[in-house]
């Protein structure tokens, strides 16, 4: 019998009621694509695949272990009294399976405590009992947790853009010759791309990122059926088998729960659990990467349902073919945001903040940014500062329409190279508003006007 064979009989005798030294009212049977897990009530019992997958290796039996091992530590960061222990099989000389000793030990498995099903981030939005309130606690808890969690120059090492770069070329290669007809080549290139081309051209956000510490020992696998509203928040099946897709940044973490909730129809919800994760852990820049993870952690997710797609032989084996196209088409939305660039407009009248807020968003999403302050001065290097009347000066009519234009040029010369900018400026006639959305739009770029307003007598 070789391991395969005997990780199955082993699995066939797990399925019985009579092997568990404890009352067992039903058992159920699931698998992902490096586990297979029983149910048994109370308690639940998950077993390691003998398989090597390139990015883990379970075939041998203390790889077993010591992976078992090392998945009840760390998931006991994120959950309270869920991850009992390691247990062990064994296999009489008769060739019976036994969870009593009595001859070798031939399979471990990891004991936890059943959660209800009912309880899980997934079922509970299938269901529509999700509230924003549920959102803003998960997003402190996370905060909480990311706080908390361990950093060092070793972790640091794993948000260098060389790591970034290695765990996303791999994914690519791995899923290329699931990449299907010529549409879906030429989609699959285009992620490509367009994460290559983020990662290459924002090297000072991913080392700001290393240097702020927001490199740590996370989750990896932060989906909708690993969180639990149950007793409070628990999160359960953190990666143990590889420290690079466990080690990152949080806000790759964040972002495949992100992309799970979108995945599933609600990306409103999300939206409030990132809002409430960036205002406790004062984590804003998060934003300037999301698109980034979250297509990344769509692939991988592709890239999990054709490896179940080749293994099943069923009626499943066609929605496993399907929910990859999903993904890859997910995976392709966030890379056109990605590298699709973004003309911001900040306008409103004097004094409002707008220049305080451009500024804020300028450095947090690592973005060009013009002011027309600046542009004016840049314009007339002689002029003084004293106080004029209104439409006097440097403010004068035509100094201002040429102020605008001199915005537009440097505003088009960044979106030309596919980057996102800013121009901070009064913005009060429709004329000057109207131009920049034409530039935007004949440069295949979104815009956005923020408009700062407060109090007059604030003003």
């Amino acid at each position: 019998m070789n391991v395969l064979q005997q990780f199955e009989a082993v699995c066939h005798a797990m399925a019985d009621p009579d092997f568990y030294p404890h009352p067992v009212s039903c058992i159920e049977r699931r698998d992902t694509h490096i586990s297979s897990v029983f149910l048994t009530g109370k308690w639940v019992y998950k077993l390691k695949k003998p398989f090597d997958l390139g990015f883990l290796d379970f075939r041998s039996l203390e790889d077993r272990y010591r992976f078992c091992k090392l998945e009840v530590s760390l998931n006991r960061r994120f959950s309270r009294n869920i991850y009992q222990e390691v247990i062990r099989i064994y296999k009489s000389d008769d060739g019976r399976f036994s969870l009593v000793k009595n001859a070798e030990v031939v399979e471990y498995a990891v004991k936890m405590r059943q959660l209800p099903d009912s309880t899980s981030l997934k079922a509970l939005l299938k269901k529509d009992k999700i509230r924003p309130a549920h959102m803003k606690k998960l997003g402190k808890t996370l905060a909480a947790f990311y706080e908390e969690s361990n950093r060092n120059s070793e972790i640091d090492h794993y948000g260098r853009r060389d790591i970034i770069s290695f765990n996303m070329e791999e994914n690519f290669r791995q899923l290329k010759p699931f990449a299907g007809d010529v549409p879906d080549r030429e989609k699959f290139q285009f992620i490509c791309n367009a994460g290559r081309s983020f990662l290459e051209q924002h090297s000072d956000l991913f080392e700001r990122r290393v240097e702020t510490g927001k490199i740590r020992d996370g989750h990896g696998d932060l989906r909708t059926e690993h969180v639990y509203f149950y007793r409070g928040i628990q999160i359960i099946d953190c990666i143990e088998f590889n420290e690079r897709f466990r080690y990152g940044d949080v806000a790759a973490d964040l972002a495949f729960l992100h992309m799970d909730m979108e995945h599933m129809g609600f990306a409103n919800l999300s939206r409030i659990f990132l809002e409430a994760y960036v205002a406790a852990a004062n984590d804003p820049e998060l934003y300037a990467l999301l698109d980034f993870y979250a297509a990344y952690r769509a692939m991988v997710r592709a890239k999990v349902s054709w490896i179940r797609f080749q293994e099943l032989e069923n009626d499943e084996k066609r929605i496993f073919r399907d929910d990859a196209r999903r993904y890859m088409d997910q995976a392709y939305r966030y890379a056109i945001q990605l590298s699709r660039p973004t003309l911001w407009i900040f306008c409103g009248l004097p004094a409002t903040g707008k220049s305080s807020l451009a500024e804020m968003v300028a450095k947090k999403l690592s973005i060009s940014l013009f002011q027309s302050d600046r542009v004016r001065k840049e314009m007339q290097p002689d002029s003084h500062q004293e106080v004029v009347s209104f439409g006097q000066g440097i403010y004068r009519s035509e100094i201002r329409d040429t102020v605008y234009t001199r915005l537009s040029a440097l505003a088009g010369k960044i979106l030309g190279q596919r980057d996102s900018v800013i121009l901070d400026a009064t913005f009060s006639r429709r004329k000057w508003r109207d131009e920049v959305g034409r530039l935007a739009m004949s440069l295949d770029a979104d815009f956005i006007f923020v408009e700062c307003v407060c109090k007059e007598d604030t003003l």
